[in-house]
């Protein structure tokens, strides 16, 4: 009985660990709107590979973990982002360009 309690505390252990890595999924995205004060970008999604997807998806305004790497973006650009939910705001943790 104490092995097949061990056994579902491990599997939750784990779920629960797993979590975390799957709210920082990396997207892909072109930013819309820079504002170096606050520290925010606004990123309009984008779906890869996807022939006749709906193009029309709203840009949405995240928070900047490192807020010097704004300095790097331009309106326009094409990125890759990961986003980490926390709680109050959406930040992103990594943003490179493609």
């Amino acid at each position: 009985m104490k092995i097949a309690g061990m056994i579902v505390a491990a599997t939750v252990a784990s779920g629960i660990a797993g979590t975390p890595a799957l709210a920082q999924q990396t997207q892909t995205g072109m930013v819309t709107r820079i504002d170096r004060i606050s520290g925010t970008v606004s990123i309009k999604p984008i779906q890869e590979g996807t022939v006749g997807a709906a193009t029309d998806n709203a840009a949405e305004e995240f928070k900047m973990k490192d807020a010097a790497r704004l300095n790097d973006l331009h309106a326009g650009n094409r990125v890759s982002y990961s986003v980490s939910d926390a709680p109050g705001a959406r930040t992103i943790v990594k943003i490179d360009k493609k």
